[in-house]
């Protein structure tokens, strides 16, 4: 059953005037969904409440407006991340795990064709409308971008990058794609047509940069970091504004109608919520509570709608091998919610 609670914002000490004038009231849905694996990233499909989200080996399909699965993608081993394109009735996700991107149909969720992608390291994953390609950012050494015609599933470009850990791709939608390189703390800039790297620009002070989305009405980049994200000008390459958030930021959203940047904080188990008063203006119109490692989120820009999804782990069996570098021991599945915003 649903769980309702309501949450305003009480951040407006530092900005004022202008975030009294924005300060909005969000509603939280809570739904348990349960089911086995993990998750990275999850995708809205604009419009029709479904929600994509990644499990570790399936790809779960989610009615977000009553919390219920209504499909399964099996067969994606160390998936992260989902890019649906409505042209073609096709979706594809990252498989990190078999070094492949899978090919489904959106109405069936039927399996097309898995796509071998020699760079390995599949991580994100996007949609770029101007040059209809996908995206690929892959975590290979050294770090790769690749472009995937969506009507076959042909490999039609790659770029080399400065990064080994190349995190969210954004489009211009004018023919540039801008990728966050986590470790480098920069932005590269690529031509979507040649795929090939026209710049690379600092992030200073955003650290570890991830999420990452653009605004094509004022030209601005926004990358979510830890503590703090960064408003880039996409035409300077210069930040020319930073958003105060939490620690553990993986995937941002924005919803262009409504000038809003969803940043998630796994870390700190929130979202801060800042709304666009100027391209180079921003005010924090609410903080909301969500749950310890939710760290990345999607925006259905139809319903103006924003999903998290976040497993629980039990304690981890005494004889665990230890973690690789940096990552925790986890225990086994215990549980698994998705949480809706909506005001």
């Amino acid at each position: 059953m649903a769980k309702f609670f309501m949450l305003v914002s009480a951040l407006l000490i530092a900005t004022g005037f202008t975030a009294c004038l924005h300060a909005q009231t969000f509603k939280v849905q809570k739904f348990s969904i349960g089911g086995e694996g993990g998750t990275d990233y999850l995708t809205a499909e604009p419009g029709t409440g479904r929600v994509f989200v990644s499990r570790g080996s399936h790809v779960m399909v989610i009615d977000g407006n009553k919390g219920t699965v209504i499909g399964d993608i099996p067969e994606t081993p160390n998936t992260h991340g989902i890019a649906l394109v409505a042209k073609y009735n096709h979706g594809f996700t990252t498989n990190r795990g078999d070094s492949t991107v899978s090919m489904f149909d959106l109405t069936t969720l039927a399996l097309i064709k898995k796509i071998k992608i020699p760079a390995g390291g599949q991580d994100g994953i996007m949609y770029d409308d101007f040059v209809d390609r996908i995206i690929l950012t892959n975590h290979s050494k050294p770090g790769t971008a690749t472009a995937i015609d969506p009507g076959t599933g042909v490999i039609t470009g790659q770029a080399q990058l400065e990064d080994d850990s190349p995190e969210g791709a954004a489009s211009d939608g004018k023919g540039k794609i801008f990728v966050n390189n986590e470790r480098k703390n920069t932005i590269q800039v690529l031509d979507a047509r040649t795929m090939s790297v026209l710049a690379s620009w600092p992030l200073d002070p955003c650290d570890g940069p991830t999420g990452i989305a653009y605004d094509r009405v004022s030209d601005r980049i926004f990358s979510g970091c830890g503590k703090t994200s960064a408003v880039v000008d996409a035409k300077s390459g210069k930040i020319v504004a930073t958003i105060p958030n939490g620690e553990g930021v993986d995937a941002l959203g924005w919803d262009p109608s409504e000038r809003l940047v969803y940043i998630p904080a796994g870390r700190d188990s929130s979202v801060t919520i800042a709304h666009e008063d100027s391209p180079d203006k921003y005010s924090i119109v609410a903080t909301v509570t969500t749950a310890g490692g939710a760290k990345t989120i999607s925006v259905d820009t139809v319903k103006h709608v924003a999903y998290l999804f976040q497993p629980i782990y039990g304690p981890p069996p005494t004889n665990a091998p230890p973690a690789e570098s940096g990552r925790r021991v986890r225990g086994p599945v215990v549980g698994a919610f998705l949480y809706v915003i909506s005001h």
